[in-house]
């Protein structure tokens, strides 16, 4: 019989993988690549401007990884840099038109798959599966902050 813990892990890895898999598909279609996904739709939250470290923190991302995709995206037109005073690093980040087309496209992919990941569920199930993974995510980022603890639980 499989353990809580595997059926927990295998279930998050499968997600996890798909979502990827997904991601690929989506970016393949402008030229880009899967990580790009994630940057496109935060900076499509913010309208005004997005400072690399800001996506960073939003998309849980390290610094090495976002300045990767964020040259990408400059590279392929989908990104805008105003640098005041010429500082790259502090470099206000908008989408271009393009990048806002792009962007638009993922997000109505991405709201397609999950509206039909999540067939069959009810309203209110969809409301507990949400606040359960919340929960959960939580509780692991504190788990992976603090360390495990003999016979506790969080």
């Amino acid at each position: 019989m499989q353990s809580r813990y595997e059926l927990f892990a295998t279930s998050v890895s499968c997600i996890y993988h798909d979502i990827q898999k997904i991601e690929r598909v989506e970016m393949a279609k402008y030229g880009l690549k899967g990580p790009h996904a994630q940057c496109l739709l935060a900076m499509s939250r913010c309208p005004a401007g997005i400072t690399a470290s800001q996506l960073c923190e939003i998309c849980e991302k390290d610094k090495a990884a976002v300045s990767r995709t964020l040259s990408e995206l400059e590279h392929a037109g989908m990104i805008q840099r105003d640098m005041p005073g010429g500082v790259r690093y502090r470099a206000m980040l908008t989408l271009t038109q393009q990048g806002k087309a792009a962007a638009d496209a993922v997000c109505r992919r991405a709201q397609l798959a999950v509206e039909q990941a999540g067939a069959g569920l009810e309203d209110d199930q969809r409301e507990v599966f949400y606040r359960v993974l919340a929960l959960i995510a939580g509780n692991l980022h504190t788990i992976c902050k603090n360390g495990l603890k003999e016979g506790e639980t969080t």
